[in-house]
């Protein structure tokens, strides 16, 4: 593989480990490179998104490298972010909030496993709509935040309590789950977008 490729790669691998970043180890036993070369690497593309003409940048983070968009550009997000387009909800928010509102409360890592993906970004945007909230920090190492619902999802639904949630089947059928899963979505969309 050539310095081009791997830099690809590199910016790739940077996009996927996402907020949880890779350190210098892991990137050079990824590529298969020393650890010089995976400094090199980060470097290189670092000295890239200096460019005026790029969105966004690589930052170090208690040992680790991080993806992030470029500080003379946030004016731009926070417009995005309070625009009435960013008021729907993603597929993967929808998810993500109807695994805290049954499951709560619970926390990032517990609701990945349910997803089976990452989930930083559907908590920031549910977090930012007010649906969800930190409602503690579990028990052990790490000390996890839990997340909950809100009064403000509660008001979405039309909800006076979470006991009127309608019940999970007993028995798992995935073609009825998904008929459910379409229609809690669908309600949810059109009470949200109201």
């Amino acid at each position: 593989m050539d310095l081009e490729q791997m830099k690809a790669v590199t910016e790739g691998l940077l996009f996927i480990v996402g907020d949880e970043g890779i350190d210098i180890k892991q990137l050079a036993d990824v590529l298969q490179i020393s650890e010089i070369m995976a400094v090199e690497l980060i470097e290189g593309l670092k000295c890239d998104y200096e460019q005026k003409s790029r969105g966004i940048d690589i930052v170090e983070v208690a040992g680790v490298y991080q993806l992030t968009t470029k500080r003379e550009h946030a004016d731009y997000f926070k417009r995005l972010v309070e625009s009435p387009a960013s008021s729907t909800l993603s597929q993967a928010a929808l998810e993500t909030l109807a695994i805290i509102a049954y499951k709560q409360p619970i926390t990032r890592a517990e609701i990945e496993e349910i997803r089976g993906v990452k989930t930083e970004r559907p908590l920031a945007t549910l977090m930012s709509k007010s649906l969800i909230k930190e409602v503690g920090r579990a028990e052990g190492t790490g000390r996890a935040f839990l997340y909950g619902t809100t009064k403000d999802f509660l008001e979405y639904f039309g909800l006076k309590a979470l006991e009127e949630l309608p019940p999970l089947p007993e028995k798992i059928d995935e073609s009825e789950v998904q008929k459910e899963a379409d229609l809690f979505f669908e309600k949810f969309q059109e009470t949200f977008n109201d």
